[in-house]
């Protein structure tokens, strides 16, 4: 268990450093965590602002599924209450959670519009809702995110379920880490796609694909 529990906090720390390099988080903020048995790896506070995103280790903190530290340099987010929500509601189906705030799906946020699926790589995350607000720091808000993804179970065990929060950021519980860093960029690169559309005047066109894409893939299974 130690060696797993040390492994899942040196990715933990290597998928906070390339989010940041790659756009897919920022200095304001965001959050990572992953479970392993009856402890949660998760990003310390501040990991961004003060940190950059420059973790080792020995930063991410390991604490009891109740949110409790017990290792760590650190101070636990005062986001963490999403995070223990979703891992401790799901266990069956996913064991890593990241709050993200993606460059382009950000847009999506501040406008609080759901994001539809435009690329094949998407489609199995569905159209990406947007929860009802609540104070970033809040039990509402780690709610409000699990009924978002409630019914999703399916989606979460293949791979991950997403839900945006308005005008703060996407939280994405994967199968695993790898799965949720994957769905985090997917979903980025989708968000971009749409914008890129719009801001050429093609977003009629990229529904009419949309719509062709979703056609004809489903057949194709059927």
């Amino acid at each position: 268990m130690n060696a797993q529990i040390d492994e899942t906090r040196a990715k933990i720390a290597m998928f906070g450093a390339l989010m940041y390099e790659r756009h897919l988080t920022d200095a304001g903020g965001g959050n990572i965590s992953a479970r392993v048995g009856d402890k949660i790896c998760i990003t310390p506070r501040y990991s961004g602002q003060r940190r950059r995103w420059q973790l080792t280790p020995e930063d991410v903190l390991i604490c009891d599924l109740e949110g409790n530290k017990l290792e760590g340099d650190g101070d636990i987010s005062r986001e963490a209450k999403a995070h223990f929500k979703l891992l401790n509601e799901f266990k069956e189906v996913g064991s890593a959670v990241i709050h993200a705030h993606s460059r382009n799906t950000l847009v999506f946020c501040a406008l609080s519009r759901p994001i539809p699926p435009v690329l094949e790589q998407t489609l199995k995350f569905g159209t990406i809702p947007v929860v009802e607000y609540a104070p970033a720091h809040s039990d509402e808000l780690a709610e409000n995110l699990a009924a978002a993804i409630r019914g999703n179970e399916d989606r979460v065990q293949k791979q991950a379920a997403a839900a945006l929060a308005p005008w703060h950021g996407v939280f994405v519980l994967g199968k695993d880490l790898d799965m949720a860093y994957d769905a985090v960029e997917r979903i980025d690169t989708n968000a971009h796609i749409i914008l890129a559309a719009q801001t050429l005047g093609l977003d009629d066109a990229l529904a009419e694909q949309q719509a062709l894409m979703t056609e004809t893939v489903t057949a194709r299974k059927g």
